[in-house]
């Protein structure tokens, strides 16, 4: 069984998104330290050219606590700023219609736990992706929450079964192939492939949040991109 491991970010970059379908279990990393200045609460789009963040307001945000103790700021206002940015960003995107509403019911919901908020974001996503990579919440793992790092994660991949571990290729400096093969694991590490796409004509701006790919790509290119990677590692 193959396993993938990260936080939940907020509608991340493709390569995210490849790495949750190429896994058959997805574990949201919910109950790890919040991290300011990450990508668990922003992401950036195409806004006249030019990449641009776009953020999940939050109420009492803090490093100390972990990600599944934020809260969404629950105020409409920041809600409303945000659907109308992306809706003047992306109204003549070739899949303004198909996206859009779905960018709304994500922003929308009433869920204000950050980690609940990320979670259906990310189940959405995939949904519309054709994704059926199960997802789960790391605080519903039994595992041994004293461990750390690496440990922590040999620990959840030995508790739910894995065979094989995925990571994204940032985490070559992290974790070790001989400590997972002593434990039966496979490691790999995915290096995603996935070239440039046409953005209104301009020069393209790479490395944008998914919510960039689905709004100029038809579902088929997208599953196309999907694909597009190869795994570096063990065989």
């Amino acid at each position: 069984m193959r396993l993938g491991i990260m936080q939940p970010y907020f509608l991340p970059y493709i390569g995210y998104w490849q790495l949750l379908a190429a896994v058959d279990r997805y574990v949201v990393y919910d109950d790890v330290n919040f991290i300011k200045g990450g990508w668990i609460y922003r992401n950036r789009i195409l806004v006249q050219g030019r990449a641009q963040y776009m953020n999940v307001r939050m109420s009492g945000s803090s490093s100390f606590k972990k990600i599944n103790e934020v809260q969404v700021n629950a105020s409409d206002i920041w809600r409303t700023k945000l659907l109308r940015t992306v809706e003047m960003a992306y109204r003549k995107a070739p899949f303004f219609s198909e996206v859009f509403p779905l960018f709304e019911k994500i922003i929308r919901q009433q869920e204000n736990n950050l980690a609940e908020f990320l979670f259906f974001s990310l189940q959405e996503v995939a949904t519309f992706l054709h994704i059926d990579t199960q997802l789960i919440l790391s605080s519903d793992v039994p595992q041994d929450r004293s461990l750390h790092g690496e440990e922590r994660v040999l620990d959840i991949c030995q508790s739910l079964g894995a065979t094989e571990y995925i990571n994204a290729i940032g985490g070559q400096a992290l974790y070790q192939s001989e400590h997972f093969a002593a434990r039966g694991i496979t490691l790999h590490f995915l290096q995603s492939e996935a070239g440039p796409y046409l953005q209104f004509g301009e020069p393209f701006v790479g490395n944008l949040s998914i919510l960039d790919v689905m709004m100029f790509n038809s579902p088929e290119k997208i599953q196309e991109m999907l694909d597009a990677y190869t795994f570096v590692g063990e065989e």
